[in-house]
């Protein structure tokens, strides 16, 4: 499955690497691509492991905000 997620508040380069390694420490997330400039999350993973609902309250734990 894909997904693509927007972040209002990812506005730096730590912001991007947090987000990064938020996503990397989820089972099932094959790959993702991280724009700064967009504020969006492309993610590619397994539903057979996890779910856009899990990503997004991971990101929202994080204390990202998902439109």
């Amino acid at each position: 499955m894909k997904a693509v997620l927007r972040i209002s508040n990812m506005n730096s380069s730590a912001d991007v690497n947090n987000v990064r390694k938020v996503i990397a420490n989820n089972e099932g997330i094959i790959a993702c691509q991280i724009s700064k400039e967009k504020q969006e999350i492309d993610i590619v993973y397994d539903q057979f492991f996890i779910n856009e609902d899990q990503i997004v309250a991971s990101l929202e734990d994080s204390g990202y905000t998902v439109l």
